[in-house]
């Protein structure tokens, strides 16, 4: 969104002079910007967080490397849930299927033991005991926090920003004061799709 300062003329070189002065633009998209990418950020992390029924997405965040570089593994293989409890990996290449099943393991956060049997990856997805989801719920909800001050230093910073304009006297009080009120409904609409991200990982995380 673009703020912008008024331009009249009142008929006084003194007041032309103030409204020239005050000639500005403040682009409050790059903030705006920020917020999306730190919700996107709180997304990946969640799919991090597993339930206990098996889903391609779970396998999101592992990197394989193959041919000399890392890759997510969605690129060098397809992966399914062909049952509630099990995950599927074909590699495109089955010549990388010791590297994707190492990588696999590797994510100490996911706690997966693949096998295979030199062509596909069979994943068993362990159903989770009550304990285990509440333990993963606290999870979610530390990343939730995460999230939120992500939001709260964007907004200070966009705050910073406009006061640096307002004071050089390059804006008004009055633009200061929208730019506050835009970058505030920027903030609770990204809070309100953050609450909406944990509800739903809540409920599949908790669901038996």
């Amino acid at each position: 969104m673009l703020v912008f300062a008024p331009l009249v003329n009142h008929g006084t070189s003194d007041y032309c002079r103030y409204s020239l002065q005050y000639k500005y633009m403040f682009d409050t998209k790059p903030y705006e910007e920020k917020f999306n990418l730190t919700v996107i950020h709180f997304e990946d992390e969640l799919k991090k967080v597993r339930t206990g029924r098996a889903h391609p997405s779970q396998l999101d965040a592992i990197k394989v490397e193959v041919y000399g570089a890392m890759s997510p593994l969605n690129q060098v293989a397809s992966i399914s849930a062909p049952e509630p409890q099990l995950l599927q990996v074909t590699p495109f290449d089955p010549s990388n299927i010791q590297a994707i099943c190492a990588s696999i393991r590797a994510d100490q956060a996911m706690g997966f033991n693949p096998s295979d049997d030199g062509r596909t990856i069979r994943i068993p997805v362990p159903p989770l005991t009550e304990e285990r989801r509440k333990l993963l719920v606290k999870q979610a909800s530390e990343k939730v926090e995460e999230a939120r001050i992500g939001l709260r230093n964007i907004r200070q910073d966009a705050l910073k920003d406009a006061k640096r304009k307002k004071d050089a006297k390059e804006m008004s009080e009055d633009d200061a004061k929208r730019i506050e009120k835009t970058i505030d409904a920027a903030l609770a609409s990204m809070n309100s799709k953050l609450d909406e991200i944990f509800r739903e990982k809540e409920k599949e995380i908790l669901k038996v």
